[in-house]
């Protein structure tokens, strides 16, 4: 998926069946379609930035046909009829997130905006489309991040294991799971920055040549600095205690002028802003998760998983715990936040919450997203009407990515699984 990065739209279709933490999901296929340059720069012109309403206004719309679009090549190439498909969740783009209110006009505001408009997608799709989940939540006092813990508790929970799922994307989030216990116990937060700092750095260093740290090779060559490590790392953000969130706000532009004047050469400048990654989750699980949980092995996901010397650096700072990536439990490393905006699209068609009170600080569970009924199906496709089951866009921890729930089959696997499909479909997973 997209988030902070800005890097794409993902898509993942699934079967899911049954209720709450006790579903089935069956991933049929993920996809990822990369946005163009110029709309990854236009997207980074609007977010938490000045910008001309114009300019929203027309992205959302954009955004909707490329959302439409990502998936219908997504289907096409696992050989899925569009038709089959019935529901969409879509988180969309996030623009701006402050979880934390602000002080606005003589009130105290906490706001989140996403884009991607849903009518959009669901006149040329011809499927109901459910989005915009992050409101609901801090509605209800809580601050609209992180949602990925329902999914986290749902495929992860072990009743001997103390376990923590980690995402790296844009933005750094964890979900630690004590031992056989329920959602109440679960500790979930934004760590920091994954790889947003390093994307930023990359991009200007190189002017645009390059948007990040392929298989983090400069960061390998590069000397880390212990004294701006250190100072970095006293940001009153990581002392914060959770639930909190994190965003472009932070660690956006400014953030990354302040890293390149201190003129570091760049292969120390980026080697330290992975390190800031690595040593922040480690600091996060030592300062928030151990002293209330035991914890067994450590379960990575996102972007994060594809750079070899973070992933280095994370196992280093975190000692004797085990850490490895998510595929050794069945989820996907790239597809697991579009996977988590599919449940919780559906979840909601079900009329059943799907936040984490513990996670995101909302004073109850809530039911997610705002339902578009399906439009008209698009000519081009046949698609029939949806009901219940669907495809969703998502864009978590801040994305826009694209998730869809598939027609349910007679027979259901026990647990998340990746149903043999076509050579097309084997391609678009990867």
């Amino acid at each position: 998926m997209s988030g902070t990065s800005l890097d794409g739209i993902d898509v993942a279709i699934i079967d899911i069946t049954g209720s709450g933490f006790r579903a089935k999901i069956n991933v049929l296929t993920s996809h990822s379609v990369p946005y163009p340059r110029k709309i990854r720069e236009a997207l980074l012109a609007i977010s938490n930035a000045s910008a001309h309403t114009g300019d929203i206004s027309r992205l959302n719309f954009l955004l909707g046909e490329l959302y439409s679009e990502a998936l219908e090549e997504t289907a096409e190439r696992a050989e899925i009829p569009l038709e089959t498909i019935k529901l969409i969740g879509c988180h969309g783009q996030t623009i701006f997130h402050e979880g934390q209110g602000a002080q606005y006009l003589g009130k105290k505001v906490a706001s989140t905006l996403q884009i991607g408009e849903s009518s959009v997608i669901s006149e040329r799709t011809g499927i109901d489309v459910i989005s915009n989940f992050r409101e609901r939540d801090m509605a209800a006092g809580g601050k609209g991040a992180p949602l990925v813990p329902y999914l986290d508790y749902m495929l992860m929970r072990h009743r001997g294991r103390g376990r923590v799922a980690v995402n790296i994307g844009g933005i750094a989030n964890l979900t630690a799971i004590p031992p056989n216990t329920n959602t109440d116990r679960v500790i979930a937060f934004d760590t920091g920055p994954g790889n947003m700092v390093i994307d930023q750095l990359v991009s200007r260093i190189t002017q645009g040549r390059q948007t990040y740290d392929r298989d983090g090779a400069i960061a390998a060559v590069g000397d880390l600095d212990v004294k701006l490590l250190a100072k970095l790392l006293r940001d009153k953000y990581f002392r914060a205690k959770p639930p909190k969130t994190a965003g472009r706000e932070q660690y956006g532009s400014e953030f990354v002028s302040k890293l390149l004047d201190t003129e570091l050469s760049s292969e120390d400048l980026i080697a330290t802003a992975t390190a800031l990654t690595a040593e922040s989750i480690a600091a996060a699980v030592r300062n928030f998760v151990l002293p209330e949980m035991r914890v067994d092995e450590i379960f990575v996901s996102g972007g994060g998983t594809h750079n070899p010397t973070m992933m280095r650096m994370l196992r280093k700072a975190m000692g004797e715990i085990p850490v490895k990536e998510s595929t050794e439990v069945g989820l996907d490393v790239d597809a697991k936040e579009a996977i988590a905006f599919a449940v919780m699209a559906y979840e909601t068609a079900h009329c059943r919450p799907s936040n984490v009170p513990m996670a995101t600080g909302a004073k109850r569970p809530v039911v997610l997203g705002k339902l578009t009924q399906n439009g008209a199906p698009a000519p081009r496709n046949g698609a029939a009407n949806g009901t219940t089951n669907g495809t969703a866009m998502n864009g978590s921890a801040r994305n826009g990515s694209a998730t869809a729930i598939h027609k349910p089959k007679a027979a259901r696997p026990t647990k998340v699984s990746r149903q043999p499909v076509a050579a097309k479909a084997k391609a678009a997973a990867r």
